[in-house]
């Protein structure tokens, strides 16, 4: 099908489902907002499950896509890749928040948890690459592994935020999760209304997902990029343009843990791609049949990840040009990144 239609409009269908991704992603904010105070869980942590896992849901199917098709690269530096932008995407976060550093003012210990977390399981796959290919089932054991330390992860999530045995300390600049009063519209709306809107427009990005994967992998074919390439920037930026919109609408509504708890939510989700795709590449383990291009990806995305923790953590008021030092950082290591990429022409 996909190779019987021209360029033009392969480019034309990428775009068509790259704005459906877009104005989804900018839809599931308000609801996911709303869902926080429904349900008392509070923004760190709807952001973190319930957002993360939703705008992560047309990249997953991009994943596993690529995978059925024989695609290891694609599928792998989908993931890792969407993981290094969206964090990029905390700098521009920060940017739009003037008051102070985005990461002082949205302190919250479940978000460091979940930071913590998500360096854990982006150490798993070198540990299944540096270990022999052994399979079961033609999945690599650390694919099993990985959901479990996810799930584990979010008990603890819910454990630290229901007895903290450590806190931030509150300043003048500390924006605290508060439940807001709702729009006598919105009230009108229950909440099983609002989880079956949030899921239809999942649907809806799972099946951009889909064509944006078909898509990407014919173009690659016909421009001769490698599939790490398209991957890491053109896939995954695009698959990642929820966690973007989420994050920027999240901080103009004031919600600050929803909008760095759904960057941590969704590079944590982002990991289960490698299990979703360790699972539907049949050729043998995932980990063994990419290059070493694909895990430089993952490299960057734990050093991203880091420095965004220490940043969490150290609270800075103000950095250079009224952004976070840490948002300097993270825009200097993801454009070296892209640099070496282009450089390395793989």
């Amino acid at each position: 099908m996909w190779n019987d239609l021209s360029t033009t409009i392969l480019v034309g269908a990428f775009l068509a489902a790259s704005v459906v991704i877009f104005f989804s992603g900018l839809r599931m904010t308000g609801l996911a907002d709303r869902l926080a105070d429904r349900t008392g869980l509070g923004e760190a942590i709807i952001g973190t499950i319930l957002l993360g896992a939703a705008t992560s849901f047309s990249g997953i199917i991009v994943s596993i896509t690529a995978a059925l098709d024989g695609r290891a690269s694609l599928a792998l530096s989908n993931s890792v890749g969407g993981i290094a932008a969206q964090t990029l995407f905390l700098t521009f976060a920060d940017m739009f928040y003037r008051k102070i550093n985005l990461e002082h003012a949205a302190a919250d210990l479940g978000n460091v948890f979940q930071g913590i977390v998500l360096m854990v399981l982006l150490t798993l796959p070198f540990l299944a690459f540096s270990a022999p290919e052994v399979t079961i089932w033609l999945v690599h054991p650390i694919s099993f592994a990985i959901p479990l330390v996810f799930a584990g992860g979010l008990i603890g999530a819910r454990a630290v935020k229901k007895e903290p045995m450590w806190e931030p300390i509150d300043t003048d600049e500390t924006k605290p999760d508060q439940p807001e009063e709702e729009e006598a519209e919105s009230r009108t709306q229950s909440t099983g209304r609002l989880f079956l809107m949030f899921g239809g427009l999942m649907l809806l990005m799972g099946i951009a997902g889909f064509g944006i994967a078909k898509i990407a992998a014919e173009l690659a074919d016909r421009t001769g990029i490698s599939d790490t390439m398209v991957g890491t920037l053109g896939t995954a930026l695009v698959t990642s343009m929820p966690e973007l919109v989420t994050t920027i609408a999240a901080v103009r509504r004031g919600a600050l843990q929803l909008a760095v708890g759904g960057i941590i939510g969704g590079n944590t989700f982002d990991t289960l791609f490698l299990t979703a795709s360790d699972i539907a590449y049949r050729d043998g383990s995932l980990y063994h049949a990419v290059g070493s291009t694909d895990y430089y990806w993952i490299s960057t995305a734990m050093l991203m990840t880091g420095i965004m923790i220490g940043g969490m953590i150290l609270r800075q008021r103000q950095g250079p040009a009224r952004i976070g030092m840490e948002s300097i950082l993270l825009m200097a290591i993801y454009a070296g990144a892209v640099v070496v990429q282009f450089l390395s022409g793989t």
